[in-house]
């Protein structure tokens, strides 16, 4: 969601104010003065283009161990992507209403703020990396743990998981797309700017679709469903799945929040705590952050000794 989100703020701040920002755009200063433009286009696309760049290094390098999302990525990301942020909003700022790039007004004081703000997220950054890399407590059920179930009882177990915080975040950027369309239906922005509603609506879709999970484990294996509609869908038989356990996971330790790739596996993080972690037999692990997990992982078990007729 972070990186998402920062990209979609670089791309889309100065297309979303292109009606008061000359044709080119400040965006070097030699002192107070400018002494270099770019095209509005460019102003838009190439700091988000660095962003996405340098999240997609960071993510594949820490990726490449079995071991929790490190500090340095985490402090990493969050002063970069503060700095370059703040840095497209002081930029945008100093451009407003000017009528040539050579007009625009000084950045230093907003780089320089922007530059304390950055240390300051990058310090809360290395801290969360650090709280993610100590051992957390497991509750782990052995391979070999099961439950008795009565000959032809029919059984199921459900669990569901809501992050009231990620629907939030839902509605704002689906709130910032539909005001953009409206804008241009009302003319406060030039042409309908699908630069700026495509970021936010996108945004919003995968946000709702990642924001509340639910866990289901039957006769059939292990089914996992998203999003208000229980769509998209990832299910595993019974034979399919190795072990399964119950293990406590931080938001820290998967790199954040919704649907997580890492050293770790595959992570759905919805809230800090208990999550049901499954190895297949093929591919890496699954874990989702669901309550009850540890009777949930017990009857996987239960179901990967005992096939299914």
């Amino acid at each position: 969601m972070w990186i998402t989100g920062v990209f979609a703020l670089l791309a889309a701040l100065p297309l979303a104010t292109s009606g008061r920002l000359p044709e080119r755009v400040a965006t070097h200063w030699g002192g107070e003065a400018p002494d270099g433009s770019m095209p509005l286009w460019a102003a838009s696309a190439f700091p988000a283009l660095i962003w996405a760049a340098l999240a997609l290094g960071t993510v594949l390098t820490t990726r490449r161990t079995n071991a929790p999302t490190p500090s340095w990525a985490g402090a990493t990301l969050a002063f970069t992507g503060v700095f370059m942020a703040g840095a497209q909003a002081s930029i945008v700022r100093a451009n407003l209403d000017r009528a040539d790039w050579r007009e625009a007004d000084s950045v230093g004081l907003g780089i320089t703020l922007t530059f304390v703000a950055a240390l300051a997220a990058g310090a809360l950054g290395w801290i969360a990396g650090r709280r993610g890399e100590l051992p957390s407590a497991t509750a782990e059920v052995d391979g070999g743990t099961s439950m008795d179930i009565p000959a032809g009882e029919r059984f199921v177990w459900l669990s569901r998981t809501t992050n009231p915080w990620l629907h939030l975040v839902a509605a704002v950027t689906g709130v910032a797309a539909i005001a953009a369309v409206l804008a241009a239906a009302c003319g406060l922005l030039t042409g309908m700017q699908w630069a700026v509603v495509t970021p936010f609506a996108l945004a919003s879709i995968l946000t709702l679709a990642f924001s509340s999970v639910q866990a289901r484990v039957s006769e059939k294996g292990l089914e996992v469903a998203f999003g208000p509609l229980g769509w998209p869908v990832r299910r595993w038989a019974p034979q399919d799945i190795e072990s399964s356990r119950a293990e406590s996971r931080t938001p820290a330790q998967v790199g954040g929040w919704g649907y997580r790739l890492s050293g770790l596996g595959t992570t759905v993080m919805l809230r800090a705590g208990e999550c049901l972690i499954i190895h297949p037999r093929k591919g890496a692990e699954f874990a989702v952050s669901v309550d009850d997990a540890e009777r949930g992982a017990a009857l996987l078990n239960t179901l990967s000794v005992v096939r299914p007729e």
